[in-house]
């Protein structure tokens, strides 16, 4: 059963910190439940001692240390009121995220780790749990002075046809709609060399028209999308590559969103080296939507899928 839980990965680490505010303020906005997940594993042995050895690890120093990340969490959010629970467990910690990401509403966590138990978690753990999770993934960067990342006031969602880039969009307009956000959907048609990606349009090909073609494509997919719901949804087709676009949106707006695999445009960026710098050079979260072979139980089937004239 899927509940509206928000499942939050918490290791101490300065951008964990960040990921936990993060979390908080959603739920708040959301009334919806947190559930702090601090997951860690025993090594069985430490670095190497100066004498050439290996020293045994101290399990419960370890175990101790990562209990202490969870009270201080806690203790966080009950001043903040929201309702949560807290999970302290052994084990791979993108692997127990991914697990709980099927009974939960949304999962969250930072960029990486500050280093020694921190990056147990945090590191990976930010590109391999949007990747296999079973709901949403928030990404949070680190919070950089003077910034804000909510209220979210500004959405940028990457649209490419594909149907896990339609449940994106779907969601995206869901946010808008709490928040009261300006909303924008951007499809992407690389057609210029550069960026580390080669164009795919032929020289004889009209630019203008593939252009034109994207954003008639994009249009189709947000009125099928939209289903009604009163949201203005400003749009553009633009030309580049997807995850310097999208990096280049996130210093503008509160909250990327984007799906994980498509067509090769912005639903498929996390899928190789491109979707890593997204995440480690992005200045604003970043929700990653599952693919349709993760859809959840009663969630509807999107199918703006875009033909080329």
């Amino acid at each position: 059963m899927v509940s509206k839980e928000i499942v939050v990965g918490v290791d101490g680490s300065v951008e964990s910190k960040d990921a936990l505010q993060w979390a908080i303020d959603v739920a708040k906005a959301h009334e919806a439940p947190l559930r702090l997940v601090c997951a860690y594993s025993l090594p069985s042995f430490t670095a190497a001692s100066l004498d050439g050895g290996f020293a045994i690890a101290d399990d419960a120093a370890i175990e101790s240390g990562a209990r202490a990340v969870i009270d201080e969490a806690m203790a966080r959010v009950r001043d903040a009121g929201i309702e949560a629970e807290a999970d302290l467990e052994t084990g791979d910690p993108a692997g127990v995220l991914v697990d709980r990401s099927k009974h939960a509403w949304l999962v969250v966590v930072g960029t990486r780790g500050g280093g020694g138990f921190a990056d147990r978690l945090l590191g990976a753990v930010s590109s391999a749990v949007p990747a296999h999770a079973h709901c949403p993934v928030v990404v949070v960067p680190r919070h950089e002075s003077g910034s804000e990342f909510t209220p979210i006031r500004r959405i940028v969602v990457g649209v490419d046809g594909s149907d896990v880039a339609a449940r994106a969009l779907s969601l995206a307009i869901d946010e808008a709609m709490l928040w009261n956000a300006e909303l924008t959907a951007v499809a992407a048609v690389p057609m210029t060399t550069g960026m580390g990606t080669l164009s795919w349009i032929p020289t004889s090909v009209d630019r203008e028209t593939v252009v034109a073609d994207a954003r008639a494509g994009l249009d189709a997919t947000i009125e099928s999308v939209l289903g009604g719901r009163d949201v203005n949804v400003r749009r553009h087709a633009l030309d580049g590559n997807p995850a310097a676009l999208l990096a280049e949106f996130s210093t503008a707006v509160d909250l990327v969103v984007v799906g994980t695999r498509g067509r090769g445009g912005f639903a498929g960026l996390l899928l190789g080296s491109t979707s890593q710098a997204l995440l480690n050079h992005t200045t604003c979260p970043v929700m990653v939507v599952p693919g349709p072979n993760k859809k959840k139980e009663g969630e509807p089937s999107y199918t703006g899928r875009w033909s080329r004239r």
